[in-house]
């Protein structure tokens, strides 16, 4: 049977992934849960630090020393699973998606589940820092916003909860471009909270 992934019905990305990725994912199906929970920890520790190269790196090898795993072959297991966060994030996609599509790529499911529950955890911070990225280096010309009710989804939502759409027009060099976020209220007061503090530490410099 042809998988979802090679026929392109991934969330994450609408772009063929690259052939090793199916390898590492079978690699990783041979860590324990043990080992997996612990390298996701160091993945998730750097998606929300990204410019902390140096300690992922020796994170990283410390993982590969303490479970005899050649660093050379963790790195690219480690550059497959950041495909999915990277994408998901561009695209704003659930943990039911997320988990969705490590399965299509060949991770079991156990350890997709455990993913896509980190995903959870971490992902509105995962967004508020993406948004915070992007309004500081290109300007804000425009904001809207418009509130929803989920009428019903896979997630643990429960189903009436409210959520905001949010629409950002920013200034790309000379070119504009819509940014789309959705937010739970309590998402959409933390995310408020964060603009604030961008805002305070941007006069305090100007």
């Amino acid at each position: 049977p042809i998988s979802a992934a090679a026929m392109g019905l991934l969330n994450f990305t609408r772009d063929p992934v690259p052939e090793a990725v199916s390898g590492d994912m079978h690699n990783l199906n041979q860590l324990s849960a043990q080992q997996f929970s612990a390298l996701t920890e160091v993945l998730f520790h750097f998606l929300i630090e990204p410019k902390e190269v140096e300690r992922f790196l020796t994170q990283l090898s410390d993982f590969a020393t303490m479970n005899k795993i050649s660093l050379g072959p963790l790195k690219n297991i480690v550059k497959s699973i950041l495909l999915v966060p990277n994408g998901a994030l561009k695209r704003n996609l659930s943990s039911e998606q997320v988990r969705a599509d490590f399965i299509a790529l060949g991770l079991s499911e156990e350890k997709a589940s455990y993913f896509a529950e980190q995903w959870k955890v971490n992902s509105p911070t995962l967004t508020r820092l993406a948004v915070g990225q992007t309004l500081m280096i290109n300007q804000l010309i425009d904001m809207e916003w418009k509130f929803g009710v989920t009428a019903g989804s896979s997630e643990l939502e429960k189903v009436g909860s409210i959520f905001l759409q949010l629409k950002l027009v920013v200034k790309k060099g000379s070119q504009t471009e819509n940014v789309y976020i959705e937010l739970t209220l309590p998402q959409f007061y933390s995310f408020l909270h964060e603009m604030e503090r961008v805002k305070t530490s941007l006069e305090s410099f100007s």
